[in-house]
């Protein structure tokens, strides 16, 4: 859900920050008055388009931010990572956008820079907008797919089906390889031999190849590294300037010290010590410089095995991976060239047996969708002839494919006709921005219990209602809201006297300049009831005052 809201500089909105509940908030004003702000900051966060002109008049940058908050946030913490983007915090996910007006565009995402496609991606998995203009999941045919398959629980099916048709188009992709693969003579077979031979002759284990280039720069800097040893081994236990023949009086005074005053034997003790740890760090210095003289045989083999080496990085590329993976690749192509034809064979006839295992699957899919559809439209319509369609028709139509796709054989859409004898169109066709809002509202209320997007967005929701059908659509928001944080811009009283929260957005004009105000009287009953009363018509009238009352108490 969303937690908070911060905007500045957006339009005519100067600054606020807004904090929310769960549950079910209305935003209300008069026509004109800017609650369209409230949405565009949303749709700013969503990931929407923008340009410069949404920046407040003298104003250097606009900025929005917004705080989400996941009880569960593996789904989109799965998505963070794979966009390379920290992972919320405390179930947290932050979202800051900053358009200034002369210099490049600014997205944060958890603190993290990123970019308009990682907030769109985000977006689609938190807000769906249903208003004018405004992006609409449910208008994409993957979109359906996807909430027809949890309706019905088709979850697992269509799991089985897209494994087995990634099988079969994997299969299909390795015939068109091997086909376009030509035939290699005996010099060429030789020539991969080889290169897998000296491949597997290099030890390409990562602490071996450390190990070698780490002997690899001892020999060749032998000379510069004995020097700095032994620089150092005469510094320790050198016969005149040495530290150890320093040390020798100075531990021996240290010990007549503790004969005199016990209490120093402490330090006496750590001298000592400071004594050993040089005598042993003279010999291993001495071990080291020893080290450095290799025998002609080895110094041969190491820059052998190191020629060798970088030969094969500059041919395969810098990481050891690289190269086992170009030596695998070298003996497929050998195995293959065994028996192209028999090869091919074998795979054209498992691609045709899991094209036809394929088939089969997306039949049962296909018909396993087709009655969720049709139970999903059913309950929908239901909805729909209490949200004012008396002859509406919605259904589910399935496009045949002649080719098979990952969701199947046939396409879902779905079509709605919001009058008799009108043949119904595809969602996206839908004329009237009030009767896709009612629609998408009935097929949200349907789907409250399966779709996972937490923000859901109503705009013109209630255009070309009346009063009992808006208070229906009310409850049907309130209902909704649930299971999900709903936003609705309404001008219905009735709408709007069953939200949780409630925003209003006014706008001031007595200055030299339009400023847009949004402030939440949801804890001001007074306040609500003279907003319901305008709303009604007048907030003076004692007739508007009394309605507005029993909307409240509704």
């Amino acid at each position: 859900m969303l937690q908070f809201l911060r905007i500045r500089n957006l339009a005519l909105l100067e600054s606020i920050e807004l904090e929310f509940e769960s549950g079910f908030t209305a935003v209300t004003g008069e026509t004109g008055a800017g609650k369209s702000i409230l949405l565009g900051a949303l749709s700013l966060l969503a990931g929407s388009r923008a340009d410069r002109t949404v920046i407040r008049q003298g104003a250097e940058a606009c900025e929005v931010e917004g705080g989400l908050y996941f009880s569960d946030p593996k789904r989109i913490n799965a998505t963070l990572e794979a966009l390379g983007l920290p992972a919320c915090e405390d179930g947290l996910l932050v979202l800051k956008r900053t358009l200034p007006r002369e210099k490049a565009p600014r997205i944060q995402i958890n603190g993290s820079m990123a970019t308009l496609a990682n907030l769109q991606a985000l977006g689609e998995l938190w807000i769906d907008f249903h208003g004018p203009g405004e992006p609409r999941r449910l208008l994409r045919t993957e979109c359906q797919i996807e909430l027809l398959d949890l309706f019905g629980q088709l979850a697992r099916q269509s799991a089985a089906y897209r494994t087995e048709y990634d099988a079969w188009r994997t299969t299909l992709a390795d015939i068109d390889r091997l086909s376009r693969e030509t035939q290699l003579d005996e010099n060429q077979l030789d020539f991969l031999r080889e290169q897998i031979k000296r491949i597997d002759q290099a030890d390409l284990d990562p602490e071996a190849v450390e190990a070698l280039e780490r002997d690899y720069i001892r020999l060749n800097r032998a000379q510069e590294l004995a020097s700095i040893t032994g620089q150092i081994s005469t510094g320790l236990h050198g016969d005149d300037a040495g530290v150890l023949r320093h040390l020798g009086p100075l531990v021996r005074a240290a010990r007549q010290l503790a004969s005199i005053d016990p209490s120093s034997q402490a330090l006496v003790s750590r001298l000592e010590s400071i004594a050993v740890e040089a005598e042993d760090l003279a010999r291993e210095f001495e071990a080291l410089g020893a080290s450095l003289d290799f025998d002609p045989q080895a110094a041969a083999s190491i820059h052998e095995r190191m020629t060798a080496l970088l030969e094969l990085r500059r041919k395969y590329g810098g990481e050891a991976a690289a190269i086992r993976k170009a030596r695998d690749e070298m003996a497929r192509r050998i195995e293959d060239q065994g028996d192209i034809e028999g090869t091919l064979t074998r795979l054209r006839a498992e691609a045709a047996e899991r094209e036809k295992r394929c088939r089969e699957l997306a039949k049962e899919l296909r018909l396993a969708r087709e009655m969720a559809g049709k139970s999903f439209t059913q309950r929908a319509a239901k909805i729909l002839v209490q949200l004012g369609f008396k002859k509406a028709e919605l259904r589910v139509a399935f496009n045949s494919e002649v080719e098979l796709r990952p969701y199947g054989d046939a396409r879902p859409e779905m079509l709605f006709a919001p009058n008799v004898g009108e043949a119904p169109l595809p969602l996206a066709r839908i004329a009237s921005s009030g009767e896709l809002a009612r629609v998408m509202l009935a097929l949200k209320t349907v789907l409250a219990e399966v779709d996972d997007i937490p923000v859901l967005i109503f705009d013109e929701v209630d255009a070309n209602v009346g009063g009992e059908i808006g208070r229906v659509v009310g409850e049907k928001m309130a209902a909704i809201a649930r299971r999900h944080q709903v936003f609705c811009v309404t001008h219905l009283p009735q709408v709007a006297s069953l939200g949780t929260q409630h925003l209003v957005v006014e706008k001031d004009q007595r200055g030299d300049r339009a400023i847009v105000h949004i402030r939440a009287i949801h804890g001001d009953r007074k306040g609500r009831i003279a907003e319901l009363a305008r709303m009604l018509g007048d907030r003076a009238a004692k007739s508007a005052l009394a309605h507005a009352e029993e909307l409240l108490a509704g």
